[in-house]
């Protein structure tokens, strides 16, 4: 089958910006899509990050220092941009200017203020398809939940549970990063940097929370600076967000976790859903489980655990019989987002990368989630408000 090239820049070469080019490298693994993606450029501050895709990734053409000669090259038809929170808006609103289009990572912006802004610029280029990284939704476990949801199999929902946990910040002697400081992480935290993998699905399913009722906890209060020196944590490590959400006639409570510091945990995504007909749950923990509970009216209560084959949104090479783990959950996302660049309404399966609404969403449950977590009250989400562009 003759494919598609999408031609690729790469801003902000650092640990995504990697995997985006092993997704690239194993393109092969995908079957049956019409659409390739080659990574021709690339861009950052740092000569060393250039330098690794230059020897490892063959299809580079051009390593730029300046992200605006990156967005001048004709040759480019889309940007994966991997750049800390403060940047969000001036990049993501430069790449979409210029007419490229833009996978960026969460949260789209380090405010509201600043996501709001981004919003204004895709709403003046329609032509641009603009979505954000969020992988998890495309392991077999995720999708099958996704199915059964679609298939309204729960009945009335009694209760939602969504999180993102790891523990690699519960090391005191962990140098500090951006993603400790306000000015470059925002004042989100851990919800900036975790927050729109978890709210991917329940976005998607339609359930935005109408209150909030945040718990945020700074566990370290300080870090090594690296130069001998011990400097303060400005951001929160942990966020436990109560919700109530309505649905039709139904009111039920979701719980969002998103934590930095959850021992034990090396980086587990989860979701877990109960209705009066039918309950299920999946965590990337047991990645190759997925757990559920039908019910029937004075029948048994069983809990059901069955391995999911080696199956996601688009067909793979893989047998069935083996695991899937984190790196296919990225092969499929940008499958997922090549698809759409290149066929439109027309791709092959249906379900999107985290779109700009849903990023957009993430920030007014954010925000409520500062106020509350500042005045120790319930606040609510005004998702009729308009937005100060």
């Amino acid at each position: 089958m003759a494919k598609k090239i999408i031609r690729f820049g790469v801003i902000g070469c650092g640990l995504m910006g990697k995997e985006f080019a092993s997704a690239a490298a194993r393109w092969c693994h995908l079957t049956d899509v019409d659409f390739e993606p080659h990574i021709v450029a690339v861009c950052d501050a740092n000569p060393y990050a250039l330098a690794w895709f230059q020897e490892n990734v063959p299809s580079v053409e051009q390593a730029y220092s300046d992200y605006k000669e990156l967005l001048a090259d004709s040759t480019v038809d889309a940007v994966y941009c991997a750049v800390p929170h403060n940047l969000h808006a001036q990049f993501y609103i430069d790449i979409i200017n210029a007419g490229k289009h833009l996978l960026g990572e969460k949260p789209f912006g380090i405010d509201k203020e600043a996501n709001y802004k981004i919003q204004a610029a895709i709403k003046a280029n329609p032509n641009v398809i603009v979505r954000s990284s969020s992988e998890f939704p495309f392991f077999p476990g995720a999708q099958e939940i996704l199915k059964w949801v679609q298939e309204g199999r729960f009945g009335r929902i009694i209760e939602v549970e969504a999180g993102f946990w790891h523990s690699s910040d519960l090391d005191p002697t962990k140098p500090i990063n951006w993603k400790r400081r306000i000015a470059t992480n925002g004042e989100y935290g851990c919800m900036g940097d975790l927050g729109l993998h978890v709210l991917h699905l329940p976005l998607r399913f339609g359930w935005k929370p109408t209150n909030v009722r945040s718990l945020l906890s700074k566990i370290v209060e300080e870090r090594p600076d690296g130069k001998g020196r011990m400097v303060p944590c400005e951001t929160w490590d942990n966020a436990i967000l109560a919700c109530e959400v309505k649905e039709g006639e139904n009111e039920f409570p979701m719980v969002l976790s998103m934590k930095r510091i959850a021992p034990g945990h090396a980086n587990t995504w989860f979701i877990r859903i109960q209705g009066t007909e039918f309950s299920a749950e999946f965590t990337t923990k047991n990645p190759k489980q997925v757990v559920s509970l039908p019910y029937t009216p004075g029948k048994q209560q069983a809990w059901h655990v069955v391995d999911t084959s080696y199956k996601s949104a688009y067909g793979t090479i893989t047998g069935g019989i083996f695991e899937f783990g984190f790196s296919d959950s990225i092969l499929q996302m940008w499958a997922a987002f090549c698809d759409e660049l290149i066929n439109g309404e027309e791709m092959q399966q249906t379900f999107r990368c985290a779109t700009p609404q849903e990023a957009s969403d993430s920030h007014r449950l954010f925000t409520a989630a500062l106020e509350s977590q500042r005045s120790s009250k319930t606040v609510e989400i005004d998702w009729a408000e308009v937005p100060s562009l």
